[in-house]
């Protein structure tokens, strides 16, 4: 990957949705919101604090978080839709 996000910032890429309902109708594109699941692929150093030390952050590469729909800035890096995010704007990370 050819980027790098700084600080307490973390790069992430939305994990797509179920596109069939539990009633096997198919959904098209134009109904489905957008997935507020996420793979956390890479982590800045950590958020610096006021006495200038740094805090690493909670959020490590691999892990699967809760993001909301409208959270960061998307971008398009190798062809992917990614999203350069605060680790703040995560609301929580899935585990098993």
């Amino acid at each position: 990957m050819k980027i790098r996000p700084l600080h307490d910032r973390i790069i992430v890429k939305r994990m797509e949705e179920e596109r069939v309902s539990a009633g096997g109708i198919v959904i098209p594109d134009s109904a489905t919101e957008k997935p507020i699941k996420g793979e956390v692929l890479a982590v800045g150093n950590g958020k610096q604090l006021d006495n200038g030390e740094i805090r690493a952050l909670d959020v490590k590469k691999g892990d699967k978080v809760l993001i909301g729909k409208y959270s960061g800035t998307e971008v398009k890096v190798d062809g992917q839709e990614l999203l350069v995010m605060k680790e703040d704007d995560v609301m929580a990370i899935l585990e098993g």
